[in-house]
């Protein structure tokens, strides 16, 4: 299992962990810069709980609330009042933590 650390060290890489599932994947990619590619790792993928809450977590970075608030419901969160820092964290431990 990867742990945190390791996971924020990756972002250095070219790509992310080969076996981070899509969820993961959008939030490396957000973390390493690149929010398109981080959208299109979630985008289409309605219904996987985990890839719904990225969703939320990247139009809220975006600025973008009432579309964060769907995918919030979508996921069956409530809209965090979280920072974009913590929320991310949060996230990426749960999903590595599986």
């Amino acid at each position: 299992m990867m742990t945190i650390e390791a996971f924020r060290t990756s972002v250095s890489n070219e790509a992310p962990p080969a076996d981070a599932g899509a969820a993961l994947q959008a939030l490396w990619w957000v973390r390493h810069g690149d929010w398109d590619k981080a959208h299109k790792c979630v985008q289409g993928r309605e219904g996987d709980k985990d890839c719904d809450a990225v969703h939320a977590h990247l139009h809220r970075q975006e600025g973008d609330m009432n579309n964060a608030g769907g995918w919030y419901r979508r996921a069956g969160r409530p809209v965090s009042t979280l920072s974009l820092e913590e929320e991310w964290d949060g996230l990426a431990r749960e999903f590595l933590a599986r």
